[in-house]
């Protein structure tokens, strides 16, 4: 039998990521030799791969990279079964690895097929499937280009974001990562109530107004304050004959409750801005561009990247496993 060293063994768990034992015992089975060691260990990882093809994964560790001249942003999330191994280091060290090879791929089945150390991305999650003890895989993968891409990692990896740019200018990195950090945190999933389908907001109308009508008969029965029932959810409602009839009906209030005409043009844009807020829920709950921004609710998303300039978000990426 080959005298198995231990510097050998070292070199063979820096190579696969094994534990000692599991690379002696590999390395003995080998009789030394390193390439038949590295099949031996890549085919437990198949066989515990295949006994654990059934397990969920809904852990891991989600990661954004973008490139060193911010002109390339991916995000992968490398799954798990349990929350102990995505809180491992080891095992976020290697999702970032992923998300660096990413940077290059235009595809999940294109990184999948790339090159890690030798090997590709989905032989190299099958090996860790054997070294881990659990099954592996790529769950989300979204990758950017544009002008200038910033990026937001939420705190505990499993939400992560990017945001693309119109143009790299003064301010930009701040704006990206603070946009991108919107993205994480409330779930945008377009960019302006402008790329809605009618037939979506129609149902979205139909079926939110039915929700508030049976909250309604409940806070009835108990006697409390009723919600409002809107006319409308979405900006993309209010055309401008709506704007208009609306405007006529607050001039009317204005004019039952007493108050001078010359001092409606100060009044009325308040009630119109709120007639509109009071409207566009959907617009603040999906579209990013017309949510709040969580930095200042006192303006909306749009309102905050203006500010920086000729510049605007030209699109947004998330993945999450929460």
């Amino acid at each position: 039998m080959a005298k198995i060293t231990a510097a050998e063994v070292n070199n063979l768990r820096k190579s696969t990521g094994a534990g000692m034992m599991d690379c002696k015992n590999a390395l003995v089975e080998a009789e030394g030799d390193f390439d038949k060691a590295v099949s031996i260990l890549r085919k437990k990882g198949q066989k515990v791969a295949a006994n654990r093809a059934d397990r969920d994964t809904s852990e891991g560790a989600v990661i954004a990279k973008v490139n060193e001249t911010n002109t390339i942003g991916a995000i992968i999330s490398l799954n798990c079964e349990t929350d102990f191994v995505a809180k491992n280091d080891a095992f976020v060290a290697l999702a970032t690895e992923f998300a660096t090879i990413a940077l290059n791929c235009d595809s999940k089945e294109s990184f999948l097929n790339a090159d890690f150390g030798g090997m590709t991305v989905a032989e190299k999650l099958i090996e860790q499937t054997g070294v881990i003890g659990e099954k592996l895989e790529i769950g989300g993968f979204e990758k950017v280009s544009g002008e200038f891409i910033g990026s937001y990692i939420h705190v505990g990896n499993k939400i992560a974001s990017l945001t693309v740019l119109s143009s790299n200018v003064d301010g930009a990195a701040e704006v990206a990562k603070d946009v991108s950090m919107q993205v994480a945190a409330m779930g945008a999933t377009t960019l302006s109530y402008k790329n809605f389908d009618s037939a979506f907001v129609a149902s979205e109308t139909e079926a939110r107004i039915a929700v508030i009508e049976k909250d309604n008969i409940e806070l009835s029965r108990l006697g409390k304050t009723l919600k409002n029932i809107p006319t409308f959810i979405s900006r993309s409602q209010l055309t401008d004959e709506v704007i208009e009839q609306t405007k006529a009906k607050l001039q009317e209030e204005l004019k039952a409750e007493g108050k001078p005409e010359a001092i409606w043009d100060r009044i009325l844009p308040g009630k119109l801005e709120r007639f509109i807020s009071d409207n566009t829920t959907l617009d603040h709950e999906l579209c990013l561009l017309d949510q709040n921004f969580i930095k200042d609710e006192k303006i909306n998303v749009a309102a905050y990247v203006k500010s920086l300039g000729d510049v605007t978000v030209v699109d947004f990426k998330r993945v999450s496993l929460v």
